[in-house]
């Protein structure tokens, strides 16, 4: 009786396995195939050479100087044009590098995997790709932006993933523990209070004992004495 009622739950929590399985599946597939397909538009953004731009686009080692750049030399929109498209082009490392590493130190991880890559990148550029330079402060807006994304989203879509992948579902308990009744109380007697010792009694110790005995036959041999004279 209990393998044929223990064997419908059995079946459930495969059924459940396999569909936390597959959806795991799911997600790491579809996690891979977009980093795929933004490392193909990464490439054709930052690995395409500019010949126009060639004699005015220059290397930049100084944290910050393109920055100051941006807000000396052009309009607010172009600014934040340039330096949000740096910031939304490192976005998607905070969202799909969380899932494809290891839940561990996956925050530390990521921002090393996203400051080795737009390294990479910009080292490339500046040494291969026409019109195009190593600019410190992109790698700076890029990897920022991952921070970002990964801060507002990354951070809860890794952490579901990660428990769903390494959490399984306990099975259901299949029996449950009887709880032993206490045993009943036997009912002692009550206790019987001592009778009141009235005031007029003298408490009688050891000591007081010794002493009246001594006195009372101190007083008998006196009696005695005086007896024997008179005769």
């Amino acid at each position: 009786m209990d393998a044929a009622a223990a064997r419908p739950q059995r079946d459930t929590v495969r059924r459940k396995g396999w569909g936390r399985l597959m959806l795991r599946v799911s997600i790491l597939v579809l996690a891979f195939v977009a980093m795929v397909g933004f490392s193909v538009v990464l490439a054709k953004v930052t690995l395409t050479p500019s010949p126009a731009s060639e004699d005015l686009v220059k290397s930049n080692l100084h944290p910050g100087r393109s920055l100051r750049q941006y807000a000396e030399d052009y309009t607010f929109l172009a600014a934040c044009k340039q330096a949000g498209g740096n910031l939304v082009l490192g976005m998607p490392f905070g969202i799909l590098l969380p899932i494809l590493i290891p839940r561990r130190l996956r925050m530390l991880r990521m921002f090393l995997l996203t400051t080795a890559v737009i390294v990479l990148i910009e080292l490339v550029q500046g040494a291969v790709v026409r019109g195009r330079a190593f600019d410190v402060d992109d790698v700076i807006l890029n990897t920022a932006g991952a921070l970002l994304a990964y801060v507002l989203v990354g951070r809860r879509l890794s952490h579901r993933y990660h428990v769903l992948a390494e959490d399984p579902e306990p099975a259901p308990r299949t029996k449950t523990a009887t709880r032993t009744k206490p045993k009943p109380r036997t009912k002692t007697a009550p206790r019987t209070k001592a009778t009141p010792r009235s005031k007029a009694e003298p408490r009688r110790t050891g000591r007081s004992a010794s002493a009246w005995s001594r006195l009372r036959n101190g007083v008998r041999r006196r009696a005695a004495r005086g007896r024997s004279r008179k005769r």
